[in-house]
């Protein structure tokens, strides 16, 4: 028996095959070659179609099965990683009515500042955990008022990987731990929120049926089949936005976990069974993936909208040199970057900055002393710097952090910049091999209070803090804050 995973990301879709009775991964396949393209018509603004994401779902899907070179009627389950906070709306055949408003897309901070202001602090801490914000709920609001002949076909809203499990088999669903992404539940009552949908004018009934995580929800139509080769009749078992999802792929399944990642964006994730809301505006408590009403799992998420693409701006920019070539770089050039700083706010509006969009900046250039390794150097300490910078307000909000747990890729794969986190925070960072699409493969298989031996994920390196490089990291962060808090914000 096979299961199958999938990870939609901003850049590509990932798909993977894994054995359930070897735990072994088979194969794992990413579709396009080139980055799936973001449309931005305005300034702020971040769409892409969801029909490229069924498309190279079912390429993937093809290639993969043709890789491993499998019967796809071993394939018995299937689990879906998708992006968080994006927006898609179809009418009754489930056609898309526009390009999905994804999480990057900063339009909407105004409707979630008035309807936090309409709602009341008090009513967003003790009911929906957040600051409506610059979410999916957010989102829709404005397409109510910007695109009304629009919204009146639509039938559903949905988020991304609701659409694809749609795709698959003609359902329309969601899940809780989804609508919390998308600041649309209600906690206290553990249902969607009336006062939201009611100030939003939102229509209830766009809320499709709400199905639980690690359990059938649907099976995949001959249509499907059709199109991907996946076997009629098979049952999707779970869905989950990327961020919990690498949470679970990285073994993370109890109060305290801690994991990180740095892709297009950053983010911080830790496994809590309390909140404290100190932080209500700038830290997200989201339902996690095994989130019940009698047992109670909550996600505290910090995130920044500008790490990988940061770096890969100014890859771009060297032309193209390769990422090890420029991770390689920044070894010889001294902590702090001979004071030249990065701050790499230039991807929307930053909800650790209470949705402030700054820009990116570079500033201290001086142009007799530094060159592109300097360049490569603050860039990493940036990004970095501005990680650190979210975790010091996810302790605020009574996150404790002694380890991160993170993915063999993107960012972390530059000792530079793990080594900056490691040193300035005085934290061990624990890289572990897994992929988001073998962890949905994984989770489609999961059984929830089911009792399991501990999983084994390889761990492939560990990066230990330096006690006596703390003070020239720390020193080298506090010139950067400082500099951020007194000039950018």
């Amino acid at each position: 028996m096979i299961s199958i995973g999938y990870d939609i990301g901003t850049s590509f879709v990932k798909a993977a095959l894994f054995d359930i009775e070897s735990g072994k991964s088979l194969a794992v396949e990413r579709v396009p070659e080139v980055e799936i393209p973001i449309m931005a018509h305005n300034i702020g603004w971040a769409e892409q179609d969801p029909l490229l994401w069924w498309e190279y779902l079912c390429k993937a899907t093809k290639s993969l099965i043709k890789k491993a070179d499998i019967n796809p009627d071993q394939i018995t389950s299937i689990g879906i990683s998708y992006q968080m906070h994006g927006l898609v709306l179809v009418d009754k055949d489930l056609n898309v009515l526009r390009k999905s408003i994804i999480w990057c897309d900063s339009r909407a901070t105004s409707y979630g500042q008035k309807a936090f202001e309409s709602l009341g602090r008090y009513y967003c801490k003790e009911h929906l955990l957040n600051s409506p914000g610059n979410f999916t709920a957010s989102k829709l609001a404005w397409v109510i008022e910007n695109e009304p002949s629009l919204y009146e076909k639509t039938h559903k809203f949905m988020f991304p990987g609701d659409f694809l499990v749609a795709k698959l088999t003609g359902e329309t669903q969601t899940t809780i731990n989804g609508l919390s992404e998308g600041i649309f539940w209600d906690f206290k009552n553990d249902s969607p929120s009336e006062a939201l949908f009611k100030h939003y004018k939102i229509d209830q009934s766009l809320v499709p049926e709400i199905v639980p995580n690690f359990e059938e929800q649907a099976k995949v139509s001959k249509k499907a089949s059709e199109s991907t080769g996946l076997p009629i009749g098979i049952p999707v078992t779970y869905r989950a936005g990327d961020q919990p999802n690498n949470a679970f792929t990285l073994g993370a399944r109890n109060s305290g976990d801690v994991v990180a990642t740095a892709g297009t964006s950053g983010v911080v994730y830790a496994l809590t069974d309390k909140f404290s809301g100190n932080e209500l505006t700038r830290v997200n408590t989201f339902a996690h993936l095994n989130y019940q009403s009698h047992e109670k799992t909550f996600g505290k998420l910090l995130n920044l909208n500008g790490a990988g693409i940061q770096y890969r701006w100014l890859h771009q920019l060297m032309g193209s040199l390769g990422y090890e070539k420029l991770n390689h770089m920044a070894i010889d050039v001294p902590v702090g970057s001979n004071g030249l700083m990065v701050f790499p706010f230039g991807n929307g509006a930053e909800r650790m900055l209470d949705n402030k969009n700054l820009n990116g900046h570079i500033s201290n250039i001086n142009f007799n002393i530094h060159d592109n390794n300097h360049m490569v150097r603050a860039a990493l300490e940036g990004i970095a710097f501005a990680l650190i910078y979210g975790i010091e307000i996810l302790k605020n909000d009574g996150v404790m952090i002694e380890q991160l747990k993170v993915g063999n890729d993107n960012l972390f794969l530059s000792d530079e910049f793990s080594k900056t986190i490691a040193n300035t925070l005085g934290v061990s960072i624990e890289m572990l091999e897994a992929t988001g699409a073998e962890g949905a493969a994984k989770a489609s298989i999961y059984k929830l209070n089911k009792e399991t031996e501990e999983e084994k994920i390889k761990v492939t390196k560990t990066i230990r803090p330096n006690v006596n490089s703390y003070d020239k990291y720390y020193k080298a962060y506090e010139n950067w804050k400082n500099q951020l808090t007194n000039n950018l914000i």
